[in-house]
């Protein structure tokens, strides 16, 4: 039987990242992947990195995606350097657009938030935003310009991750994926995989929108799939230098001159089809911002499963398991959040510590409250 100091459950992007801090710090440490690693929403992300809420209920999260943001430079620096790939950094910023007739006060009141949050923006002028992005339709009103935002090629951290991991001496196995977790009395003992035991002080469950499957892991990570599709688009004579959003459409320029365009939620379970018309809202919101993309030629299309919790907020540290830690349910924000998982979990397994506050988005969340009943007696 394999023994590790930490087993991971689920090879992705978040997964790779752990394995990289803890064999960092010297652990010995094992990922195991019911496929080939990093084949799922890692693969099929945009890449944008943006702290900014997409909702309300999404603020407690901004400072958790801040510090992760921060520290994206000196992780992406190191990942390189130690898988000698690159990862397709862009700390270009981002534009948002805004298309409405009551942008003045649509405006202010995105400004006002961002401040209030900490968060660096800017207003632009419509033809101070087409100047810094000419792509831009000549419908766009006004922008928001917000400069610490970036994008990163997924695919390309992704297997930057985890040959940089297997550098630092983590084991990668593919195509034996966690079935159960390993109980041992009141204590997690590692993994039941589909043909073997893998014993280790630490099990992480990173297996994204399909942790839940893993028996045991359901009351601590009850996620569901959120699919999304995609298209990737590449015009010769379009030139896209940062980000570019409206409230319909993303739009992530890569570094070979692609064009990333997304925006699609929806719950079908583990469908990956792309539709047509998921593609048609795609492509038709991507040419209402910029119009020179109805000339572009249609590269790829797929769709991806984003891990969804009930709350739609990550789930990470200990459960009430010992030796059991989760670090799931990242939704839209996977990629970003990449960097403060790893450090956190990193933290937690090798000094029972962390430099974030993480109890907001602990797996005990979902626990049924534990309240006493009092039996009402007789009249």
């Amino acid at each position: 039987m394999k023994k590790f100091d930490a087993v991971i459950a689920g090879g992705g992007v978040i997964g790779g990242a752990i394995a990289l801090e803890l064999a960092c710090a010297g652990l010995r440490v094992g990922i195991f992947d019911r496929q080939q690693p990093g084949q799922e929403a890692s693969w099929a992300s945009a890449g944008i990195l943006s702290p900014a809420p997409e909702s309300p209920q999404m603020i407690v999260m901004v400072p958790l995606g801040k510090a992760s943001l921060a520290l994206y430079p000196k992780f992406v620096a190191q990942v390189e350097e130690i898988s000698g790939k690159s990862t397709g950094f862009r700390p270009k910023g981002t534009l948002q657009a805004l298309f409405s007739d009551d942008t003045k006060a649509e405006l202010s009141t995105i400004i006002a938030l961002h401040h209030g949050l900490g968060l660096k923006a800017e207003p632009l002028r419509a033809e101070d935003a087409r100047e810094l992005e000419p792509a831009l339709s000549e419908e766009v009103e006004a922008a928001v310009f917000r400069p610490e935002e970036a994008s990163v090629d997924n695919r390309a951290l992704t297997v930057s991750i985890l040959e940089a991991a297997q550098r630092r001496g983590a084991e990668i196995v593919s195509g034996n994926g966690a079935k159960a977790i390993w109980h041992a009395g009141d204590r997690c003992a590692g993994l039941i995989l589909h043909n073997e035991k893998v014993e280790a002080k630490w099990t992480i469950i990173a297996a994204g929108c399909f942790s839940a499957a893993i028996e045991g892991i359901g009351p601590y990570a009850p996620v569901r799939p959120a699919k999304g599709q995609m298209v990737a688009l590449r015009g010769d004579d379009l030139k896209m230098e940062r980000v570019l959003w409206s409230e319909k459409i993303y739009l992530v320029p890569r570094n070979d001159g692609r064009i990333v365009a997304g925006a699609t939620v929806e719950y079908a379970g583990f469908d990956k089809r792309t539709t047509a018309g998921g593609i048609e809202k795609i492509l038709s919101a991507a040419i209402d911002l910029a119009p020179g993309l109805a000339n572009a030629r249609i590269e790829e299309t797929w769709a991806g499963l984003r891990p969804d919790s009930p709350d739609h907020l990550p789930i990470l540290g200990p459960t009430d398991i010992d030796g059991l830690v989760m670090a799931t349910g990242h939704f839209r924000s996977g990629i970003l959040l990449t960097p403060i998982t790893a450090r956190l979990i990193r933290e937690w397994v090798t000094e029972q510590r962390v430099s974030v506050d993480w109890d907001r988005f602990s797996p005990l969340r979902f626990q049924p409250a534990k309240s006493e009943t009092t039996e009402k007696m007789p009249a």
